[in-house]
């Protein structure tokens, strides 16, 4: 099965109800290192890649990389920005799966000050409308451990459909076995959702 010659690039910038939505940028490395650093025991029990706690010369190398990458359509690394105050409130990713088909993942985590205040179903809600409307997108996923309940019902909240729960699926970043859930949403989905939003 040969994959799309053309492929759709997400816009480096657009906006929410409250949040400005933007592609990674050389310079960012400072906010987002101090942000990993302020939730570092948090994202270490759920994200792989929170393994240790970087430097900040690490992290401004992430972002260039993560800037780079999407220039080239290759992923899609997102900051999202409070439009009152101008706040970095968290990061998310649409992160190409399956071109062929094609299939995005979306992932997410929000600063600890931010948390309980929508923001995360604000950008979800954002990138699903985008990924269906703009990209393309024949089916969207949502994947998260078990245990991470507030990451479950952000996807609840966005309309997700639990479609699977692998037992023993990875190894934590704590070194338990994972049990990961998979939340994924079609464009039929999407379209029974679009009336409510």
């Amino acid at each position: 099965m040969t994959e799309p010659t053309f492929r759709p690039k997400l816009p480096k910038m657009f906006e929410t109800e409250r949040l400005v939505l933007r592609s990674p940028r050389q310079g960012d490395g400072a906010e987002v290192n101090a942000a990993i650093r302020e939730m570092y025991d948090d994202l270490h029990l759920w994200m792989p890649w929170a393994d240790h706690v970087p430097t900040m010369e690490e992290t401004e190398a992430h972002c260039c990389q993560s800037a780079k990458e999407y220039e080239r359509g290759e992923d899609f690394g997102i900051a999202a920005y409070r439009k009152s105050d101008g706040a970095f409130v968290l990061r998310s990713g649409f992160h190409p799966r399956d071109w062929s088909v094609p299939r995005f993942e979306i992932g997410y985590w929000c600063r600890k000050e931010y948390q309980g205040e929508g923001y995360v179903s604000e950008t979800v809600r954002a990138l699903t409308q985008t990924g269906f409307e703009i990209m393309g997108a024949k089916r969207l996923e949502i994947h998260c451990d078990a245990r991470n309940l507030a990451s479950r019902r952000v996807a609840e909240r966005c309309g997700y459909r639990l479609e699977a729960e692998l037992r023993n699926h990875q190894l934590a970043p704590d070194g338990s076995l994972r049990t990961t859930l998979i939340f994924a949403l079609t464009p039929e989905d999407y379209q029974a959702l679009v009336p409510r939003r």
